[in-house]
């Protein structure tokens, strides 16, 4: 259970305005594709974060994407603590986040229906 204090709030949308950064300006690694990071959550201790992203293309594109961004986790965590004032760095993890998609099918779902309902006669 994550720690929902204001200071840890701060601190994960400092790490993932930071980290967003980081990835748009200093990562070269042509996998990663356009992703963007849509939240942090730190784990109780802030030892470890999850950092959750979206990105454009198909799920071959998604797996590419995930497989540079655990790659990568190393620099971007020694990245991350030049620009972050805390004692520790917190362990990232990466994972997709499929609300967005979820979202997005769940909007053309319901527009469907409605579209539905006026094409039929009463």
């Amino acid at each position: 259970m994550a720690r929902s204090g204001p200071r840890a709030s701060r601190l994960a949308e400092q790490i993932q305005r930071d980290l967003a950064e980081i990835v748009r300006l200093e990562l070269k690694d042509r996998r990663v594709g356009m992703i963007t990071l849509t939240g942090v959550e730190l784990s109780p201790d802030q030892s470890h974060a999850k950092v959750f992203y979206t990105s454009l293309g198909d799920e071959g594109a998604r797996k590419h994407s995930q497989i540079a961004l655990d790659h990568a986790a190393g620099f971007l965590r020694s990245q991350l603590a030049h620009a972050l004032k805390t004692r520790t760095v917190p362990q990232l993890h990466f994972e997709y986040d499929e609300s967005v998609e979820r979202g997005s099918r769940l909007s053309r779902l319901i527009d469907e229906a409605v579209a539905s309902d006026r094409h039929e006669p009463d």
